[in-house]
């Protein structure tokens, strides 16, 4: 098959961890070990996210006293790319001597008349305490909203409307390579009435992105990997339910949170409407077992499971 997977930013550094290079480095090995045996099997195409670090890089800059202003998004945007594509570049380089690893750094085209800029919701950088959040947000601008059980700065996240170097990931497929791109969702940039493009002040999310790309490369699969085994129902409440195989329509029926779980479950929804693909939400380490449908939430068009060349029908409720 060919497979567009994404790694999720928690993936690669966890919330109560330091955002260390060692540390993240090592949680890239992690990813790695989990994401280079599907490699064998099928075409993989590796984005992934960058809230942790691209709020540490912008925590960075406003602090840098050599700086009239900060770095504007899209450039640190671009410096996450880097930064996270050369760590899965050289890892994956390391557990597939055999293969071709291309880390691509690629820009992602929004509308300048989103609605999104004018109602930031995309998480970025480390957690706070709420009275710590607020401060931050009275010294410098932010907008800050409650992730679970802490406060962090949210941005604006603007829809993706195309990869813009989506033809070269498909000419990096079709030579055999494993293709690592559109990191954080892909540098914001709009195009101006000359044609000519720009970026902006934004984070797009890498879900949403990763959905538009995989239904641009005809992928026969589309595989969110993040922190969680699955979807769960009333996630946080003794009631919490989780979801293991499902239609879009069915999943569409709840609400998920905006600035997490929203924005996977509408990737995959979007992506198996318009392809007839199948797409999976679920933890990283269990990638193989999701692919199998032994593990994760998965959405096919049928609401099915093939296990063992049986088709096993588990409804949603």
């Amino acid at each position: 098959m060919r497979v567009v997977t994404a790694l999720g930013g928690n993936a690669l550094l966890q919330r109560t961890e330091r955002p260390d290079a060692a540390i993240q480095l090592a949680n890239v090995h992690r990813a790695v070990d989990a994401l280079a045996p599907l490699a064998d099997q099928h075409e993989l195409v590796i984005t992934h996210g960058n809230g942790p670090q691209v709020g540490v890089l912008a925590l960075q800059s406003a602090a840098d006293r050599s700086l009239s202003s900060p770095y504007p998004f899209d450039v640190l945007g671009a410096e996450t790319q880097g930064m996270i594509g050369y760590w899965l570049l050289q890892s994956l380089q390391n557990a597939l001597p055999t293969r071709q690893v291309c880390a691509l750094l690629n820009q992602t085209l929004v509308s300048a008349a989103d609605p999104a800029f004018a109602d930031p919701q995309k998480f970025v950088g480390p957690v706070y305490e709420r009275a710590e959040a607020e401060r931050l947000a009275a010294a410098r601008g932010w907008t800050v909203r409650p992730d679970g059980g802490h406060w962090r700065r949210v941005v604006p996240s603007p829809r993706p409307q195309r990869v813009v170097e989506t033809r070269l990931i498909r000419l990096l497929l079709d030579s055999g390579a494993v293709a690592v791109c559109a990191g954080g969702g892909g540098v914001p940039v709009v195009r101006d009435e000359q044609g000519r493009l720009a970026g902006v002040e934004a984070v797009v999310d890498k879900d949403l992105t990763a959905a538009l790309l995989a239904e641009a490369l005809d992928a026969d699969f589309l595989l969110l990997l993040t922190d969680v085994p699955y979807v769960e129902l009333g996630h946080g409440t003794p009631k919490a339910e989780p979801v293991r195989h499902t239609t879009p329509a069915r999943l569409r029926a709840h609400r998920f949170p905006a600035g997490s779980m929203g924005p996977k479950v509408e990737a995959v929804c979007r992506f198996v409407e318009l392809t007839g693909g199948t797409a999976a939400i679920g933890a990283l380490e269990d990638a193989q077992a999701i692919l199998d449908g032994a593990a994760g939430t998965v959405v096919s068009p049928s609401g099915r499971a093939l296990r063992d060349g049986a088709l096993t029908h588990q409804e949603l409720r």
